[in-house]
């Protein structure tokens, strides 16, 4: 009720008017005392409200259509320790190359999918190539030589690229900066949930081996490709498209939604426009992100294709692996989610995936280590490295969202990001290789030295930002520019000098 008359006594289009004068709002965007007052102060708990609003709209939907996303990836590997390798006779680097090829197109796709998502609804764009890709994840079924599969995940890949750079991209046009690390881990968690149901799930599938002539391999690619177009089906209605038209606000909330992305964003451009595509493009601090990503990647990559593998070589029998690979994804799940939220909470994002990887390394390091006769030791590690691993994803796709000026260059840098260091992905299905089991020394080797690789250029990131908000803060007082001179730069995303980098 306090709520409620808060913004009776308050609407939207009339703010209380105090005394301007210019303040932090904790992203680093410049505000002025009016803006300020309006969030910090009488609209606190509407403002409180109506995100729980989109959180319960929002998240759990994107959040499963992820999780079937990673699902049908990563599902590979449940189906190589099902027997997937013995029936289709693969040898060598066979199995290597199946994973690998994936990441072609989708890597190529990812940047004119998310400029398509920003120019098309959301709600028709997210759910047509989720039932594209579910269509070929059905059909991978029927695939019974080395060929077959390999044809089969590229066109996998290609079909599922716009979808995880889509929804991350989409978030970003529901939350502000400082609320996105959360929102994004909560939906990246949806990773770590579908890595250890799908152990489960693929332990489950496998006793249906025999059934209608279908291994249990082809099982596991059947049912996972139909519960993939089943919900994709749902998605065409249940998916909202932006807040200025979510029907699940009241006119007046949607209003409220609307300004206060506009005060984040410092009034930056939303509309489409070619030079802002140029813009992400030729910024060498977008390039950076993709390098801080592309460290973090390459491990949750290597560790969600091979942990079953790891863990069968290990000592542990096949079944056994599938099983006890949902325990580390587990731990994954709850350090995404909890780290995602103190990183808001903290306003920090360099700091947070240096500690991530941090802890990532000592995992490896234990996973390297580690004698074969001592498995108890080493599935510790498998353990300890997911919760390093997981949580920096959600963390550095938030910091490069946040510090990307504009709608669409935003989007760009996003798919930027998630696009070319996808083509780590590669990298991760190479590094496991059956002929340096048990202690695989160079997949872990090379692990340790992408998590380095993010430390170094995240440190480098957070100087840089630190820097150039410096620059951006004595200019402002030099040339007394403060929000109501917004509309002037307009145009010039996050090079604005009321934008503020976050670090």
């Amino acid at each position: 009720m306090a709520s409620t008359a808060s913004a009776e006594k308050y609407p939207i289009d009339e703010k209380p008017q105090v005394e301007a004068s210019e303040q932090r709002d904790g992203t680093g965007s410049i505000e002025s005392g009016d803006q300020a007052e309006w969030r910090h102060g009488v609209d606190a708990q509407h403002e409180h409200r109506i995100l729980r609003k989109l959180d319960v709209h929002l998240l759990p939907f994107v959040s499963l259509l992820y999780l079937l996303s990673f699902l049908d990836r990563s599902n590979i590997g449940n189906a190589r320790v099902a027997g997937m390798a013995t029936d289709l006779h693969l040898v060598g680097l066979q199995y290597n190359i199946a994973a690998a090829v994936f990441f072609l197109l989708y890597c190529a796709a990812e940047i004119p999918s998310n400029i398509l998502l920003k120019l098309l609804r959301p709600s028709r764009w997210i759910p047509s190539i989720m039932v594209s890709w579910g269509i070929v994840m059905t059909l991978m079924c029927l695939v019974n030589s080395f060929t077959g599969l390999v044809i089969a995940r590229i066109f996998l890949g290609l079909t599922e690229a716009g979808l995880f750079p889509g929804v991350t991209f989409y978030l970003s046009l529901w939350y502000k900066r400082s609320e996105q690390s959360r929102r994004v881990a909560i939906f990246f968690s949806a990773a770590t949930v579908a890595g250890s149901f799908g152990g489960i799930l693929a332990y489950g599938i496998e006793k249906l081996d025999g059934r209608a002539g279908l291994h249990g391999w082809q099982w596991i690619f059947l049912l996972e490709g139909i519960l993939t177009v089943l919900v994709a089906v749902v998605a065409y209605w249940y998916m909202h498209d932006y807040p200025s038209t979510a029907t699940f606000l009241t006119q007046s909330e949607r209003d409220f939604v609307v300004e206060r992305l506009k005060h984040d964003s410092t009034d930056l451009a939303t509309h489409y426009d070619k030079k802002f595509v140029f813009q992400a493009l030729t910024d060498w601090k977008c390039w950076m992100q993709v390098v801080i990503y592309l460290g973090v990647l390459i491990p949750v990559y290597a560790f969600s294709l091979f942990i079953p593998t790891i863990i069968n070589e290990l000592g542990y029998r096949a079944s056994d692996a599938q099983l006890l690979s949902t325990p580390p994804y587990i731990a994954g799940c709850f350090f995404t989610v909890l780290i995602g939220i103190y990183s808001d909470k903290l306003k920090l994002r360099g700091p947070i995936v240096i500690g991530c990887a941090t802890v990532a390394i000592i995992g490896y390091a234990i996973l390297y280590a580690t004698p074969h006769t001592r498995p108890g030791q080493s599935y510790a590690g498998t353990v300890i490295a997911a919760c390093g691993v997981f949580p920096s994803i959600a963390v550095v796709l938030a910091w490069t969202g946040g510090n990307a000026g504009g709608d669409i260059k935003r989007g760009v840098s996003l798919a930027m990001t998630i696009g070319i260091a996808n083509l780590g992905g590669i990298c991760s299905s190479f590094i496991y290789r059956s002929k340096d089991a048990p202690r695989f020394y160079i997949g872990h080797g090379t692990v340790i030295g992408c998590l380095l690789l993010a430390i170094i250029s995240s440190s480098v990131a957070m100087f840089t930002y630190h820097r150039l908000n410096k620059q951006k803060e004595e200019q402002c007082l030099r040339e007394g520019i403060d929000h109501s001179h917004a509309p002037k730069f307009r145009d010039m995303g996050d090079a604005s000098p009321l934008f503020r980098y976050t670090i």
